[in-house]
């Protein structure tokens, strides 16, 4: 037994462990992708591969980072931990998500004692695929830069010299995604440090007695609110607007969720074979997007960690597009995450309605420009996300311009650092008027972004849930669906939602209009004072 205060104190330090490894990442990288955007998230596990503590970061990484030392203990025994050693992996198929994204990762040893690890998983800027930064178009996994591990880049304290060497050949920005890399190990050990000083304070068998209780008190949590949810099968489905490739086939995704006593089943198996294009992902992708779902109902306010999900099973086919095999293309895996995030909440609305939120408009909406920047002579490659509006609940209208769920903590990039780093400009940053639907809670806005381009580059373009565009719930209207328009006005006007490497010239506009959130109730109810400051502000245009 321990009693509850010495178990508060050890869970907060175990979280404040995990936002100093965060820290660390975020103020050591090299890339604002990483010190900017915030694309990482981090976590420390116990010798078990059991969530002790993780930070804020991208909600889609919280949860698997775990499966990555699993494989790999998995694929060598559990003897090939040793100390000082750092590991690597990027594989799309263990891991879950694109190339880009690494996961850094570190054991633990106290008096010679395994007793956890520490793992980061940040976004590298390029990985060598066949477009700088990765390309929308790809059909194969091989065509999305180099895929590592699980392998070692240092050995008792020291890099691997011959592993460095790969890593530093295969990527077109060696010096920053080196540094990038020695983030993540910083961020390792810094893992390393606050858990000894925690076991140091404590002693292990306390921190071990601390742990079980609070991963007790989390399942017992979870259990208790799926046990207020009615017995039943819940379902809900969607389409992705298409798979890069093929611009004219939508995918179908169908969500099952079942609920029996303190149980929860969300079952995928329903959903579009793996695609020829790059919207599919490992199993364990799919997987963390069913918990954040999840999470989004059942006991959303207590920290992730080991008890998490014990109560939530989640089933996949093999071969489709959310459980991927070999070789098939991954690089914009989250795009049908974004939408089982809001289909596992549309699917159990009718359940709980006081818990639930209309659709938010889904996606990171990547707008990526490469090319050599007139002022270095140099290689460049800009890659963003845009912001969105998230949909209404019961009792609050969505909030307008912010980052998508998949993303949590991950930021837009600052226009002054945008223009100061790269050749561009932008010449517009606005609320899209209208673009929330409309209800007794109105849906959230979308924003208008407007690039005008001072260097002969190449644009890609990843823009989703046209097809299935942010629903509203219980009489509430669709949000607006993103719209992309090159050169708006001109005689060259295109729109287009998807591309990959399109050429531009300087003076060449880029108008992105993302979309809205869903609308929460009947319009006719809305509060005529609500309406008034829509109109006031902006939001809505009548």
């Amino acid at each position: 037994m321990i009693d509850p205060v010495t178990t508060e104190i050890i869970r907060c330090a175990l979280l404040q462990a995990a936002e100093d490894m965060n820290t660390t990442l975020i103020r050591s990288s090299y890339t604002p992708v990483i010190y900017e955007a915030k694309d990482c998230a981090v976590a420390l596990l116990d010798r078990d591969h059991n969530v002790l503590g993780q930070s804020s970061g991208l909600p889609i990484f919280l949860g698997n980072l775990e499966e990555c030392t699993r494989a790999t203990e998995r694929m060598h025994g559990r003897g090939v931990w040793e100390p000082g050693d750092v590991w690597v992996l990027n594989d799309s198929y263990i891991g879950g998500t694109h190339l880009n994204d690494v996961t850094v990762y570190a054991p633990i040893f106290v008096g010679g004692e395994l007793v956890g690890f520490a793992a980061s998983r940040a976004h590298w800027l390029d990985v060598g695929a066949k477009d700088p930064g990765g390309s929308m178009d790809s059909t194969t996994i091989y065509q999305e830069g180099l895929r590592l591990g699980p392998v070692r880049i240092y050995r008792a304290g020291e890099p691997d010299p011959a592993m460095i060497e790969v890593i530093s050949r295969n990527v077109r920005f060696p010096h920053p995604t080196l540094g990038d890399m020695r983030a993540q190990v910083a961020c390792a050990r810094m893992g390393e440090r606050r858990f000894a000083e925690i076991i140091e304070r404590w002693g292990l068998d306390t921190v071990h007695a601390a742990r079980d209780e609070i991963f007790a008190q989390t399942e017992r949590l979870e259990r208790e609110q799926i046990a207020a949810i009615p017995d039943g099968v819940y379902t809900a489905s969607g389409m992705l607007d298409n798979d890069g490739i093929d611009l004219a086939t939508p995918l179908p995704v169908t969500v099952r969720v079942e609920v029996r006593g303190d149980r929860m089943t969300i079952d995928l198996t329903d959903c579009a074979d793996q695609a020829t294009g790059p919207v599919n992902c490992g199993a364990a992708q799919a997987v963390a997007a069913c918990r954040v779902g999840y999470k989004l109902l059942v006991s959303g306010d207590v920290p992730l960690n080991g008890g998490s999900f014990a109560p939530l099973e989640v089933v996949t086919r093999e071969g489709s597009m959310l459980a991927a095999v070999e070789p098939a293309a991954c690089q914009y895996y989250y795009s049908h995450l974004g939408l089982v995030i809001d289909l596992v909440v549309r699917a159990l609305a009718p359940a709980m309605p006081g818990r639930v939120a209309a659709a938010s408009y889904g996606d990171s909406m990547i707008v990526q420009l490469t090319g050599l920047d007139p002022r270095t002579g140099r290689l460049f490659v800009s890659q963003e996300a845009t912001v969105g509006g998230w949909g209404a609940f019961e009792g609050g209208d969505g909030e307008s311009c912010l980052i998508n769920n998949v993303n949590g903590s991950l930021r837009d990039m600052p226009v002054e650092v945008l223009e100061t780093l790269f050749p561009v400009r932008v010449t517009e940053y606005a609320v899209r008027p209208g673009s929330g639907g409309a209800g007794r809670w109105r849906g959230g806005a979308g924003v208008v972004r407007e690039y005008e381009f001072q260097a002969d580059s190449s644009l890609s373009l990843w823009f989703e849930r046209s097809v299935t565009p942010a629903w509203g719930l219980f009489g509430g209207a669709d949000g607006a669906p993103p719209r992309v328009v090159l050169n708006p006005g001109r005689p060259d006007e295109r729109e287009v939602l998807k591309a990959n490497a399109i050429p531009v010239r300087p003076g060449d506009v880029l108008r992105c209009e993302s979309g809205g959130g869903g609308g929460y109730g009947d319009p006719a109810g809305r509060d005529p004072a609500a309406i008034e400051h829509d109109l006031r502000e902006g939001l809505v245009t009548s």
